[in-house]
């Protein structure tokens, strides 16, 4: 088993006006050196403005890489700060966009979270950006980070160790089926969860049934 680290853990502490797209936002997330109480719904103190697309069971944190952030740093030539992509987790050590669906970590002692699903670029991360058609350069990348289920809740705080606990063997990535949604990866993943062998977010459910359905 792998050990990694805790970056940075990031919070909203409220929601700001995007007057271009007539929406609140609160990806604009701030790191602290505090200790925070994580539960089913993500971060203590986090403001979530959309629990639709950016929130929920299945969505309640979200996780970056230190070392995709640092590429994103030299492609944009600019520095990307823990929190900037409004992650909720930065994290070095561990892969997060080619983490394994269902595959899972403890972070610091107590806590235990699983990778459900891919984030997707929306316009308000491209109007939180600046960056001329970011929302296509974001997907073509493939370096997007993971929305985390929390397992266990618990306390985390940066500089917590990050322990890899599991990872199924289905072989599908965040990022392969972002990028590639085929049949033979949406039967690999309903196996896998008729199984029990993951516990796949709803949405994934629903979109693997209609890529087989095509």
């Amino acid at each position: 088993m792998t050990t990694a680290t805790l970056v940075a853990v990031c919070r909203a502490p409220r929601t700001v006006y995007l007057p271009a797209l007539g929406k609140e936002t609160a990806i604009d997330k701030l790191p602290t050196t505090e200790a925070v109480a994580v539960g089913p719904l993500g971060l203590e103190g986090d403001t979530q403005a959309d629990r639709k697309h950016h929130g929920g069971p299945d969505k309640a944190l979200y996780a970056y890489a230190q070392h995709e952030a640092e590429e994103w740093a030299r492609r944009l030539g600019r520095p990307v700060p823990p929190g900037l992509f409004g992650e909720n987790l930065r994290v070095a050590g561990m892969e997060t966009s080619a983490a394994t669906i269902g595959q899972t970590w403890r972070i610091g002692e107590e806590v235990v979270v699983e990778a459900t699903m891919p984030r997707t670029p929306c316009t308000k991360f491209a109007e939180r950006m600046g960056e001329p058609r970011w929302v296509r350069r974001f997907a073509e990348a493939g370096l997007l980070g993971a929305y985390l289920r929390v397992v266990q809740p618990g306390t985390v705080r940066s500089g917590d160790p990050i322990e890899t606990l599991s990872r199924p063997d289905h072989g599908v990535t965040v990022a392969s089926w972002f990028a590639n949604q085929t049949p033979d990866a949406a039967r690999a993943l309903l196996d896998a969860h008729e199984s029990g062998a993951v516990r796949l977010a709803d949405e994934m459910v629903e979109r693997a049934a209609k890529v087989l359905a095509r």
